[in-house]
């Protein structure tokens, strides 16, 4: 639990002042946040001119003519509706506010992390960013929508509210006065730890967000293994341990609410006793004592309403922050502030040289050592070796998942990290080991490759990737929806599928990563036949196991511990009597035994 440990040690400097973050996304919105802010101090100002009114109609009652009650009654209805005006104006400002901001902090937290390279998420459940865009920004759409406007108005109402008690009866708003402290002191002490419980809670429904994707996304493997009941209770521990954390939040501010209340009322209480002795003695009249009565409960209860108010700004300052941590992240792969543009068209030409470069979560085991190795354009090279071996990060550099730590990787020439990684990504296409479907049709995923191209360049590809005969059989053929991670179809079809992508994006460098690994013979030659006419004119990188793949490849890259080891045709690699060699009698002798 070493990152709930480090989230509750940064839960203590956790401060409301956070809540300045969201000040860039509110920004373009002062108009609404100023007519929102207008509403608010109108609704304010009218509920404290309403307690004047009351003295009047008390102080005059046996005095005034019929007309004049009349007109004072009058004057209470247009307050009233002006009050409905104004609270109907805010709600709806201050309601649209609060959605537009959380809809460009949503917008802006997907945009970064979609952009960020798999070094971040390596360190980063994909459950809790999940969690971050969700839940976090639950919490601060509350406050923008209600919390900050409910908390203005009591303010307001507060100032304005002892101002008027001390024009009413300066003796007994002293008085009041004096009860102050006794309610500070509560809100800032308690409200601290409630800071630093909020923040735990957070971390654990973030954790609790992480494991349950963890386990959908894994759930056949979870069920083939007869994993569910340990699944199962891993999951409810961190829910167990997110609802105590919230259990001991909602303590914390109950008890906080209850002292800040009882202090309050039991004081206005007792001043008001000594305002009843006055009225009785002729220092009062009973419309000012009442004029009191409103104000009193009026600050009172703005002061309560703050305490509680409080908490939820504290539980959205703590989201606010985290959610500023994740835009301000810094990723490891940055591109060039001016990056260079790919010269058109493109050749294809890939070079790696002296590339070295080590996982960051896995420093002491480098992936690759010194590695040279140039692919002219138009060459299909097969890289093979061992399971760790390298091939698949030669991908995660080539497509810049990843920058190595010494040497360069270049297109056409061109070092990757000098042009833009959307630029070069254009000029490639990928198939990769573990096909990735959308929940979308049939179409719609091999459209992915090219969303402009036309249903007919899709069927196309799919026919050459041995994919249309499949797709035809399904309930809706091309439109037929394939279910999240593509639950609808086998291993061989999801990478026929993702086959079919990579031939209608039409890239000048094809990369290949165990492409044929889950297909049946029949379907193997057919999609072989497919990648060796796709490969006429285009530079093709292979990553295979399966050697039978890979013997008409123009050169074949053995590769070992991250180091290349032997290059050549398969024939001479075979004579060479290396580590090919043996893989090649583990396959072609010890399989066809």
């Amino acid at each position: 639990m070493a990152y709930l440990d480090e989230g509750e040690a940064r839960a203590k400097s956790r401060q409301v002042g956070a809540l300045r973050g969201l000040a860039p996304f509110i920004r373009p919105y002062r108009g609404m946040a100023a007519l929102a802010g207008a509403a608010l101090v109108v609704t304010a100002s009218v509920s404290l001119i309403l307690p004047l009114a009351v003295r009047r109609v008390i102080d005059g009652f046996g005095a005034a003519q019929v007309a004049e009650l009349d007109r004072y009654f009058g004057y209470a209805l247009a307050i009233a509706l002006i009050l409905a005006i104004g609270t109907g104006v805010r709600y709806y400002f201050v309601t649209r506010l609060g959605e537009r901001v959380v809809a460009d902090i949503r917008r802006a937290l997907f945009d970064k992390v979609m952009g960020m390279s798999p070094a971040y998420f390596e360190k980063i459940m994909t459950g809790e960013v999940v969690s971050r865009i969700t839940t976090d920004t639950t919490l601060i759409l509350s406050v923008i929508g209600s919390s900050v406007s409910v908390a203005l108005r009591n303010l307001l109402t507060l100032l304005g509210g002892v101002a008027l008690l001390m024009l009413t009866s300066s003796k007994l708003s002293l008085m009041v006065l004096l009860i102050v402290p006794a309610v500070v002191v509560p809100i800032v002490v308690l409200g601290r730890r409630v800071r630093a419980s909020s923040r735990e809670n957070q971390d654990w429904i973030a954790q609790s967000s992480g494991k349950a994707s963890e386990a959908l996304s894994a759930v056949q493997t979870v069920q083939a293994f007869t994993h569910e009941d340990r699944t199962r209770a891993d999951f409810a521990v961190v829910t167990e341990k997110s609802f105590n954390s919230a259990r001991r939040r909602i303590m914390i501010r109950s008890i906080m609410t209850f002292i800040v209340i009882l202090l309050a009322f039991s004081g206005v209480v007792g001043v008001l006793w000594i305002g009843a002795h006055d009225v009785r003695s002729g220092v009062m009249t009973p419309g000012q004592l009442v004029q009191f009565l409103i104000y009193a409960v009026m600050v009172a209860g703005a002061v309560g309403a703050l305490s509680e108010i409080w908490g939820e700004l504290q539980r959205a300052a703590g989201a606010t922050e985290r959610l500023v941590e994740m835009l301000h992240a810094g990723d490891p792969v940055q591109d060039s502030s001016r990056p260079m543009a790919l010269p058109r068209p493109v050749r294809g030409l890939l070079q790696f040289d002296k590339v070295s470069f080590t996982y960051p979560t896995r420093p002491d085991a480098p992936a690759l050592r010194e590695i040279s190795l140039t692919i002219e354009p138009g060459e299909t090279v097969a890289l093979v070796g061992p399971s760790g071996a390298g091939k698949s990060t030669m991908f995660q550099l080539l497509l810049r998942f990843f920058d190595p730590q010494s040497g360069v990787v270049r297109l056409d020439g061109i070092d990757l990290r000098d042009l833009s990684r959307t630029d070069f990504r254009s000029a490639m296409a990928l198939v990769p080991q573990d096909p990735v479907i959308f929940a979308a049709s049939a179409r719609e995923n091999i459209r992915f490759g090219r969303p402009d191209a036309s249903d007919a360049e899709v069927e196309a590809a799919a026919l050459a990737a041995a994919a249309h005969d499949f797709i035809v059989t399904l309930p809706e053929d091309y439109d037929t929806f394939l279910g999240e991670r593509g639950v609808m179809l086998s291993g061989g079809q999801k990478q026929r599928i993702a086959i079919a992508r990579a031939i209608l994006r039409d890239a000048k460098v094809l990369l290949l990563d165990e492409a044929t690994s889950a297909l049946d013979a029949e379907s193997e030659r057919l999609v072989q036949q497919a990648v060796e006419r796709l490969g006429a004119g285009r530079t093709v990188l292979v990553v295979a196991h399966r050697l039978a793949t890979v013997k008409r490849a123009d050169r074949i890259v053995v590769l070992d511990q991250g180091r290349i080891v032997a290059t050549g045709t398969h024939d001479t690699l075979v004579a060479e009597d290396g580590l090919y060699a043996h893989l090649a009698r583990l396959q072609f002798t010890d399989g066809a035994a």
